[in-house]
């Protein structure tokens, strides 16, 4: 009974030995990733030079908050701020709705009519909680607009 025991004891602790030995192994090989710092020319030119890892390729990167003028959604259902049911100012459409998050981080409304007024309660932070994913670019304003059926 106590040799079994011991035994087991001998195996988890040839076992724990291997695994160590592994992850040694493991911690001196280059990660895939460090083969791009790894390769850069040493050459007596500019040392300031960098290379950029092109991982995701360039086709597949999407572009940043700050190369595009603005995202926008469709928000079908009645708008509620503090409360009350928002309407629009000038013809009192208070659903479908397209919400405009500029890049200075000011939300924009737009009712089906087209009228168009800025909403100082909305901000950045609630567009990105209620927002998707981002589906489609659009080069133009116009685009966008058709894209979401307005």
């Amino acid at each position: 009974m106590f040799r079994r025991r011991a035994r087991a004891d001998r195996e988890f602790r040839e076992a724990q030995r291997e695994a160590l030995a592994l992850l040694r192994m493991l911690a001196r090989e280059p990660l895939p990733f460090d083969a791009v710092h790894a390769e850069a020319p040493t050459s007596a030119g500019s040392g300031s030079e960098a290379v950029v890892p092109d991982f995701p390729p360039a086709d597949l990167q999407a572009p940043s908050r700050q190369d595009v003028e603005g995202m926008m959604m469709r928000w079908m259902q009645p708008l509620v701020l503090d409360g009350e049911v928002h309407a629009c100012p000038t013809c009192g459409l208070y659903r479908d709705w397209i919400v405009f998050c500029m890049r200075d981080d000011s939300v924009w409304l737009r009712c089906r009519a087209g009228h168009q007024v800025r909403e100082p309660r909305l901000d950045a932070a609630w567009y990105n909680r209620n927002s998707g994913p981002v589906d489609h670019w659009h080069p133009t304003f116009g685009d966008g607009l058709r894209h979401l059926g307005h």
